[in-house]
């Protein structure tokens, strides 16, 4: 059995991560005779795929109705004898479509999806997730299956396959006060930390209030770290100028040492309110950093309440506020909630346990079309 990935991804967040490890995954357990990625040239997956040796072929993105690539995308299929093609997002499901549909690609085609997002707004779109040559849909949780009802009329083609981390990236599990000295941060601080893009839906605007909340309340002693760089970070920067956050708030920027950073966190407060799954939560329970998230979207598939962590009302900074306070001020507490993270981390989430299911549902589609 032979699989091509494909993406027209142009940037690196945790869907491009997942297309690394499952590639990685099936090297390493040689579950494919043969795999390969297809992506746009000069892009992060491009260049990481390519340092670390994978089997990937670059094009010239100009647009998902590029009909051009779409018949190159036939043509490298039919060469390479694929057996199965994966499509990562919108533009490259366009792609695919296109090839298969007017170029007559013959591999059957599955779709990951990992977006809350209604698809159903217009009637092209909504026909390019029904297309007959989608035999599965592949989505991160139940909270994207409900979303894509409104859209996809043969709800059998839903299946869920969780999000995905590699623990032996994360091999760190205690602080060594490396955020402390760089910050120059008095040790006798705790450090509250998010790692998120500053988009709409990661809600900093919600973090920013529950910081607020708890200096006033003065019943922790910490500084509140924000990692990541996006659109709204200079609007949530005013905000947070305008609330006299300043001394408080440490905007720590856009930063690869993740696996380091993270663990120099006391709790890890995640407000984001339309989450699938939210990857960097899985890396905290790696690290064993307790947490305090939303109860949107999917996070409740990836965070147990009072058993893996603490959620609180979405948008409601005093819950937050409160969550935070109850746990940074209870080891016993954290160190449950720690080691029962851990544990579900390994039983549901690892890169292991998760290419093995996409790998299922990959072979169940191949076995049916060749049936």
């Amino acid at each position: 059995m032979k699989l091509l990935q494909i993406t027209a991804s142009g940037v690196w967040r945790g869907h491009e991560q997942k297309i690394i490890y499952l590639y990685e995954a099936y090297r390493d357990n040689n579950s494919f005779e043969d795999q390969y990625i297809v992506c746009a040239k000069n892009t992060p997956i491009y260049e990481v795929a390519k340092e670390k040796n994978m089997q990937v072929i670059g094009f010239d993105f100009k647009s998902e109705y590029d009909f051009k690539f779409a018949k190159q995308l036939a043509k490298i299929v039919e060469e390479k004898g694929i057996d199965v093609v994966l499509m990562h997002n919108s533009k490259s499901h366009t792609i695919a479509v296109l090839a298969h549909m007017f170029y007559k690609m013959q591999a059957p085609l599955v779709l990951c999806r990992t977006l809350i997002r209604r698809v159903d707004t217009n009637a092209l779109r909504k026909w390019k997730y029904n297309y007959k040559g989608i035999k599965d849909i592949i989505c991160v949780s139940q909270a994207v299956v409900d979303v894509l009802k409104f859209a996809v009329k043969d709800h059998s083609k839903l299946s869920i396959v969780g999000s995905v981390t590699d623990i032996a990236k994360f091999k760190k599990q205690a602080p060594n006060g490396m955020l402390h000295e760089q910050f120059d941060i008095p040790k006798d601080y705790k450090l509250i930390g998010n790692i998120a893009a500053f988009t709409g839906f990661k809600d900093h605007y919600t973090w920013v209030d529950t910081v607020e909340i708890l200096v006033k309340r003065k019943t922790v002693k910490a500084k509140y770290i924000l990692v990541g760089i996006g659109e709204l970070e200079e609007e949530i920067k005013q905000y947070v100028s305008d609330k006299n956050l300043n001394d408080h708030i440490i905007f720590a920027g856009f930063r690869k040492d993740i696996p380091e950073l993270l663990p120099e966190f006391d709790l890890f407060m995640f407000t984001s309110n339309n989450e699938p799954t939210g990857g960097v939560l899985l890396e905290s329970y790696a690290c064993k950093v307790p947490i305090v998230a939303a109860n949107a979207g999917g996070i409740p598939e990836v965070i147990v309440d009072k058993k893996t962590g603490l959620l609180a009302e979405v948008g409601n900074p005093t819950d937050f506020a409160d969550k935070v306070e109850l746990l940074i001020n209870n080891k016993s507490l954290q160190q449950e909630l720690v080691e029962n993270g851990y544990q579900h981390l390994k039983n549901n989430f690892t890169k292991d346990v998760i290419s093995q299911k996409f790998y299922e549902r990959l072979k169940s589609v191949v076995e049916h079309h060749k049936r």
